[in-house]
C-alpha cells in the first residue's frame, strides 16, 4: 500500500507542470490558433464560423481556412513589424546583457553578508508598478524633462535631447525594465564559481582579463543564455514600452497586434500574427534546447 501511495504521489508530482501547461497554454494557444483560421464579422463575436451541434463539427472545420496568414506573408507592414520587432529585442538584449554582467559579477564577488541586500536592490523596481515606472522614463526622458535640465545645468548639451519618441527612448525604457531578467540568472551562475579556479590560473601566471575569458566567462554561459531568453522573448512581443516611449513611429510586433484586436477589430488576423509570433519564438529555442541536449549526451 506504501508503495502504491509514492508511485501515486510521484505521478502528482510529475503531471502537475503538464496540467499547468494544458490549462494555461496549450487549450489558449488552440482557441487563438482556431481564430487565426476564421474570418472576420461584424458581429458578436467578430469572427465566423462559430461552432453550431446542429451541423456538425465536419461543417465546422470545412469553413476554416489559412487565408490570414496568405494575407501576412503578403504585407510588407507585418514583415516588417517582425523584423523590426526582432532587431529591436536583440540590440535590447545585448545592451541589457553589458550593463547587466558587471553587476551581477559584482554581486557574486561582494561579501556574503552583501550580497542579500544587493539581491533586495535588484528586485526593489518590481514593488512598483511597471506602467508607473514607463511614465516615470517619460518624465525623465522628454525634451523639457529631468535629463535635459541636469545636462543643460552642467553645460554639457545647449538645447534640449529629442529622445523621446524615438528608438533610443525605446532601447532605454527595455534595458531599464528588464534588467533583473538578466542579473538574477548571471548571479546565480557566478555565484557558484569556484574562487579557488581563479587563483589557480593567478598562480600559474595568467592575467586577470585572460582568466575572466578563459575561466570566469565559460562557466557564466548557462545565466548568459538564460538571461538573454528572459530578456528576448517577452521584449519581441512589448507592447507598453513602444506605444509609451516610442511613439507612432516605432514599428514593433505588439503595437500591430494591439492595433488589429482593438482598432480594426480583426481577431482573425491578430489571432494569426500572434501564432506566428509564438511560432518564431518557440521553435528556435525547442531546437537550441534539442541541440545542446545531444551535446551533452554526446560528451557523456
Amino acid at each position: 500500500m506504501s508503495a502504491k501511495s509514492n508511485s501515486l504521489g510521484r505521478w502528482y508530482v510529475i503531471a502537475a507542470p503538464y496540467l499547468w501547461l494544458l490549462i494555461f497554454f496549450l487549450i489558449p494557444f488552440f482557441i487563438v490558433f482556431k481564430l487565426s483560421l476564421s474570418d472576420v464579422a461584424t458581429a458578436i463575436p467578430p469572427y465566423t464560423p462559430t461552432f453550431n451541434w446542429s451541423e456538425g463539427i465536419g461543417k465546422f472545420i470545412s469553413q476554416l481556412d489559412f487565408e490570414n496568414y496568405t494575407f501576412i506573408f503578403g504585407d510588407p507592414l507585418y514583415v516588417n513589424a517582425y523584423l523590426s520587432s526582432l532587431k529591436i529585442a536583440a540590440i535590447s538584449t545585448i545592451l541589457t546583457l553589458l550593463v547587466a554582467y558587471p553587476m551581477a559579477y559584482g554581486m557574486a564577488r561582494a561579501p556574503k553578508s552583501w550580497q542579500p541586500t544587493l539581491m533586495m536592490l535588484v528586485i526593489l523596481p518590481f514593488w512598483t508598478s511597471f506602467l508607473i515606472r514607463i511614465y516615470a522614463w517619460i518624465a525623465i526622458l522628454k525634451p523639457e524633462g529631468f535629463l535635459t535640465m541636469f545636462l543643460m545645468k552642467l553645460g554639457i548639451i545647449s538645447e534640449p535631447l529629442q529622445i523621446m519618441n524615438t528608438t533610443t527612448a525605446v532601447y532605454i525604457g527595455i534595458v531599464y525594465s528588464y534588467l533583473p531578467f538578466m542579473i538574477l540568472p548571471l548571479y546565480a551562475s557566478l555565484e557558484k564559481i569556484n574562487p579557488s579556479l581563479l587563483e589557480a590560473a593567478q598562480d600559474l601566471g595568467s592575467r586577470p582579463w585572460r582568466a575572466f575569458w578563459q575561466i570566469t566567462f565559460p562557466l557564466s554561459l548557462p545565466g548568459v543564455f538564460a538571461g538573454c531568453l528572459l530578456v528576448f522573448i517577452p521584449a519581441v512581443g512589448e507592447f507598453v514600452i513602444p506605444d509609451l516611449l516610442g511613439g507612432s513611429d516605432t514599428l514593433m510586433i505588439g503595437k500591430t497586434l494591439w492595433n488589429e484586436f482593438f482598432n480594426n477589430r480583426d481577431w482573425p488576423l491578430a489571432s494569426a500574427v500572434a501564432v506566428i509570433l509564438l511560432l518564431v519564438l518557440t521553435i528556435p529555442i525547442v531546437l537550441f534546447q534539442r541541440q545542446q541536449q545531444i551535446e551533452r549526451e554526446s560528451g557523456r
